[in-house]
């Protein structure tokens, strides 16, 4: 009797070594295929994210056919408009009609937008100054940052992200621009594209003001931001004409990173 017991716990003990060691293997093929599934996209680097290259000369860019833009001369990342002419078609047959307005724009691109504002070459949207009407230097750059970025921190760098229709929110609260708005709400997922400046409020207390126009290509877009968060330090923010307000700002963690919590996964 006492050999039987003896046996029998040595089995069970056997048999408990042989289950860990099965869990441990499902375990490990798990987290290999947990890994294998993460994009791997070897372009991404910080001259990349910040913008020192031109997409006209880029193998992974595509200009955007005059077809579905308001101007000739604008690029996306191939990926990112193969994605738009898929969710376009089906915009098409609910009788929706998008307009890309903007798309990829360089450091040296979005210089000559920030620094047109900065000096007051270029009005804001709301009439102000920025260079009469605005004392001092941080105080001009958070009003520009209301709605345009500083060269160096822009997700319109990346070809990802694109602008629709109408520069003003208004445009999209009723009538056309409103259908138009409603139906990227509930579609735009479907083919991988996001919201990243949603209404500010508690759950995203930072960033530029709301714009229902900007649509970002989520499947790149948040490695790239996941890149940034990472490696993208305020210092590096420079080059232009109010840069050295980049740090007091905090422009990576207050801008780069304030977005809607679903462009950040």
């Amino acid at each position: 009797m006492r050999c039987t017991h003896l046996l029998f716990v040595v089995l069970l003990l056997l048999a408990c070594q042989q289950q860990k060691v099965q869990d441990t293997v499902t375990e490990v093929q798990v987290e290999k295929k947990e890994k294998k599934q993460e994009p791997v996209f070897d372009f991404i680097s910080l001259e990349y994210i910040m913008g020192k290259f031109d997409p006209s000369k880029d193998k992974g860019f595509v200009a955007i056919p005059l077809k579905y833009s308001d101007r000739e001369g604008m690029y996306m990342r191939k990926e990112a408009m193969k994605a738009f002419e898929e969710m376009n078609e089906a915009a098409l047959k609910d009788g929706v009609k998008l307009v890309i307005r903007s798309a990829a724009r360089n450091f040296d691109y979005q210089k000559g937008i920030w620094e047109k504002k900065w000096t007051g070459a270029t009005k804001l949207s709301d009439g102000t100054n920025v260079a009469t009407d605005i004392p001092s230097a941080k105080a001009k750059a958070l009003k520009i940052l209301e709605y345009s970025s500083m060269p160096g921190s822009s997700r319109h760098h990346w070809g990802t992200d694109i602008d629709f229709n109408s520069f003003e929110n208004s445009w999209f609260e009723s009538g056309e621009g409103l259908k138009l708005f409603n139906w990227l709400e509930a579609n735009a997922s479907k083919y991988g594209f996001g919201r990243p400046y949603s209404k500010k409020g508690s759950d995203r207390p930072h960033g530029y003001n709301e714009e229902k126009w900007h649509w970002s290509y989520l499947p790149i877009a948040n490695s790239l931001t996941a890149f940034a968060e990472r490696q993208l330090k305020n210092e590096m923010i420079q080059g232009f004409q109010g840069a050295e307000t980049a740090s007091e700002i905090d422009i990576v963690s207050k801008y780069v990173l304030g977005i809607h919590s679903s462009c950040k996964k």
